[in-house]
């Protein structure tokens, strides 16, 4: 499958969510500093928990990269001559990998999804992306794994079929992790016959969903 091929709207293959893109065993690769930051999103009567529901997407904050790849939302993708552009059902936050030879820039105000440029391998059919200037506002995942702006991330998307293919992510961060993160595979299946639609974060629906698991969580710590 080549470059034009990959266009269309594509489905993650898992169980999306509550998913992260790399076992909890690699995380706890944590630097003193991610400990101490990871340490502020638990609860102590409930590590499962965070406390008062302080995940940023509860308060409509972007979800962020690569974590929205684990999403059971949809996505689309348009292969043109100078990038490749990623649209993603939640959020409706569009991504640009910029294929056209330049460099990742150096000085630039950081950015929930960050900045990408990437390169054809294998005669077109790998795709080897490049991504910095990340915001640090955002989790690794559902469990409160945080980053710094200095995080880089590579990812080699690559076809198995002409309606599958798959990416591999590898996250650096020396302030926060002591080693590479090596992401596992992440697969999407094309839907031909499927659209975008519309998924926006409605502050009053999040502010509703945080208040219901705020009150359990309220009353462990009165017992």
């Amino acid at each position: 499958m080549r470059r034009r091929e990959r266009d269309g709207v594509w489905q993650y293959q898992g169980a999306g969510g509550a998913e992260s893109f790399a076992a909890e065993k690699d995380m706890l690769r944590m630097t003193p500093w991610a400990k101490a930051k990871f340490d502020e999103e638990y609860l102590d009567t409930d590590p499962g928990l965070r406390a008062g529901g302080n995940d940023p997407i509860l308060q409509c904050d972007p979800i962020g990269f690569p974590r929205v790849m684990f999403m059971p939302h949809q996505s689309s993708s348009s292969m043109l001559l100078a990038a490749c552009w990623q649209f993603f059902e939640r959020e409706h936050e569009w991504r640009p990998i910029w294929t056209d030879g330049r460099s990742l820039p150096t000085d630039v105000d950081p950015a929930w999804y960050g900045h990408a440029i990437g390169h054809w391998e294998a005669r077109d059919y790998t795709l080897v992306v490049e991504s910095s200037g990340f915001n640090d506002k955002s989790w690794l995942s559902p469990a409160g794994y945080p980053h710094t702006e200095d995080m880089r991330i590579t990812n080699a998307i690559s076809a198995s079929t002409t309606t599958l293919f798959s990416t591999t992510l590898t996250v650096v961060d020396p302030m926060a992790y002591t080693k590479p993160i090596e992401g596992r595979h992440v697969t999407l299946k094309l839907r031909p016959h499927e659209e975008i639609e519309g998924s926006p974060c409605v502050w009053s629906e999040e502010n509703a969903f945080t208040k219901r698991i705020r009150e359990p969580a309220a009353a462990k710590t009165t017992k």
